[in-house]
């Protein structure tokens, strides 16, 4: 069994700044970890492995130094890694990600499932694990909580719906999307990191894809940011310290008078 797991590289803190010139986001001097919610795609796929045997081979699309996000998923017990990254593959939304994920996954050849992360926390919209399906025109299951069984041909699984769970049989290859139900991550090993360290990783760019230019980066990309924001939160109020009983006593009428005031109360 030939299983693909792409990943993706997504700021580690939470303050994260954007280009207002782009609309993407500004990843330069920014700690970068791998997607949490790649990491029980991850899990998935080397359960899968163990059970049914094959490879598992990731791959992740982003600059050189998403290099490390492929040694950390090898450490967990993965196979392979891809690096697919070139500078013209900067600023991509999530139709051109995925049109490039999905070419760089035609490169690497034939295989018999995809499995992905719901989605990314810093994008968060869901769309490059369907949009790859799209472009490899093979069968799609989203939000998969559990895998039933898996024969020659076909997988069954279950996924989460808004009024319980669906359960679906589809052939390969196929891809899915999983959810945090369907397992819980492993750690990386030491054997695991020093197999990572020796792994030559190779980097697949425009050079030697086959790519269409006008679908590449930020010009092929038809997602357009045309204004930002920066929330703001406003509260108005009164402060009302209580130190000693007096206080507390004063606090406590001071609230009943508000909350009745406002016809809670």
């Amino acid at each position: 069994m030939k299983i693909i797991v792409p990943i993706k590289q997504v700021p580690e803190t939470s303050n994260v700044r954007m280009d207002p010139e782009t609309g993407t986001v500004i990843r330069t001097g920014i700690e970068t970890v791998v997607n949490p919610l790649d990491l029980y795609a991850l899990e998935t796929a080397l359960r899968l492995k163990e059970r049914h045997g094959g490879s598992v081979t990731v791959l992740t699309m982003g600059p050189p130094q998403a290099v490390r996000a492929l040694k950390e998923a090898v450490a967990m017990g993965c196979d392979q890694a891809v690096l697919v990254s070139d500078r013209k593959f900067g600023g991509s939304d999530t139709w051109a990600t995925s049109y490039t994920l999905a070419q760089a996954i035609k490169k690497i050849g034939a295989f018999d499932l995809i499995v992905a992360g719901e989605r990314a926390t810093d994008g968060d919209t869901a769309q490059v694990g369907p949009g790859i399906a799209s472009w490899l025109d093979c069968p799609l299951a989203t939000y998969v909580a559990k895998i039933e069984a898996i024969s020659d041909s076909r997988i069954t699984l279950e996924r989460l719906v808004e009024d319980g769970y669906q359960i679906l049989s589809m052939p390969f290859p196929c891809l899915i999307t999983v959810v945090k139900e369907i397992a819980s991550p492993r750690l990386p090993t030491l054997r695991g990191k020093m197999n990572s360290r020796q792994l030559q990783i190779p980097v697949f760019n425009t050079e030697n894809m086959v790519l269409e230019p006008t679908a590449l980066g930020l010009k092929g990309s038809p997602t357009k940011v045309v204004k930002i924001d920066r929330p703001k939160v406003t509260r108005s109020g009164r402060l009302v310290r209580a130190e000693d009983d007096e206080q507390v006593a004063s606090a406590v009428d001071q609230l009943m008078s508000f909350l009745a005031a406002k016809g809670i109360v």
